[in-house]
């Protein structure tokens, strides 16, 4: 039972994660598409672990050794796969940072753009920069390239009296936000993980709750 209750959590959670998180794709969409994967992963391993805990708590009221051993066996491979994930993350973290910082570079190109293929994308990017009170991806309004002067409202800082002098500053004779958008997203992404991680180890926790309870049940009922 405990385990189908975690599978909902995680479902529901996930779920929540990313519908909030799809409201703003489209203002970053070259660097923020592949931090929603994770959350797509945990989407499909609550709904599998949900479907996991209605075959044990079937197993165990009708006491099915058949259906306990599929239990355990699921439940084993998928504890398997997560403690692959995590070490194939770890040995591959200056990939995925080197991954990170080219899809910084392609949404500077898109910044930079003149055409109108990126236009609907700089709106949104600008939607974000007020948001977040940040400016460029990189380098700030230098991540605009001409764009920057010719719009008056890009990076524009629209606090009278910021409460930290690091908030804005003067550049080109206008004032705008300090913070590039890129710091602000990689706290996003770290933050994520931070969740994924303690998502993923409560979630080992109770896995291996469900293997030992399940075998042990699985020997009780052969032994009768």
């Amino acid at each position: 039972f405990l385990p189908q209750v975690c599978g909902c959590i995680i479902l529901g959670f996930s779920i929540w994660i990313r519908v909030s998180s799809a409201q703003q794709v489209n203002a970053y969409s070259h660097t923020s598409t592949t931090m929603l994967g994770g959350v797509n992963l945990l989407i499909a391993v609550g709904a599998i672990i949900m479907i996991l805990g209605f075959l044990g708590c079937c197993g165990a009221v009708k006491e099915s050794r058949c259906m306990l051993m599929l239990f355990f066996i699921a439940l084993l491979l998928i504890l398997i796969l997560q403690m692959a994930a995590g070490i194939i993350g770890a040995v591959y973290k200056p990939q995925v940072e080197a991954a990170f910082n080219l899809t910084l570079s392609e949404g500077i190109s898109a910044l930079q753009s003149t055409t109108a293929e990126y236009k609907e994308y700089q709106e949104e990017f600008q939607k974000l920069q007020k948001m977040y009170q940040c400016c460029g991806l990189k380098d700030g309004p230098k991540d605009w390239g001409q764009n920057f002067d010719k719009q008056n409202d890009i990076c524009q800082c629209e606090v009278e009296k910021p409460s930290s002098s690091d908030l804005c500053i003067t550049y080109g004779g206008r004032y705008i936000y300090k913070k590039s958008c890129g710091e602000v997203i990689m706290k996003q992404v770290r933050d994520s993980l931070v969740i994924i991680m303690g998502i993923a180890f409560g979630l080992a926790v109770v896995e291996i709750l469900g293997l030992v309870f399940s075998m042990t049940l699985y020997c009780q009922i052969g032994s009768k």
